[in-house]
């Protein structure tokens, strides 16, 4: 099992969707067509991590409270068998992104799986997640 800080690149983002009054809206295509910021992502973006950075310390004793771990674990299909022959379950507890291997089958994951809670976003096969579903909270 790897963990690595994650810092995301262009492409490693996920998408949400928000709903914002009309007025809200509107003062932000103001400040877009003002030129404060390029677009309405730029503006989003950037809102979204001042309030992070306010926040900082609550994140890191949050995260620290609650023993997840921060950035990005990854689980081969070799990690996954050391586990079931030692005979033991993992509990994935990850804030950034939790990823499973593509050859992990569905059997394997239930067998070494005890449960799952990502802050962020659990990349797995379908198959995997749907295996797990039970036991992801």
């Amino acid at each position: 099992m790897t963990v690595h800080e994650i810092r995301p690149k262009v492409g490693e983002t996920e998408k949400i969707t928000i709903n914002l009054g009309l007025i809200d809206l509107g003062q932000i295509d103001l400040l877009v067509q003002e030129g404060f910021y390029s677009n309405r992502t730029d503006l989003i973006r950037t809102a979204i991590r001042n309030q992070l950075a306010t926040h900082a310390d609550v994140v890191r004793q949050t995260v620290a409270r609650k023993s997840l771990v921060l950035g990005l674990q990854h689980y081969s299909r070799a990690d996954l068998e050391a586990v079931q022959q030692a005979g033991q379950k993992l509990q994935i507890q990850v804030l950034g992104l939790a990823s499973i291997a593509s050859d992990v089958s569905p059997e394997l994951a239930l067998a070494t799986i005890e449960s799952v809670v990502v802050l962020g976003a659990l990349h797995a096969s379908s198959a995997v997640k749907s295996a797990l579903a039970g036991r992801i909270r």
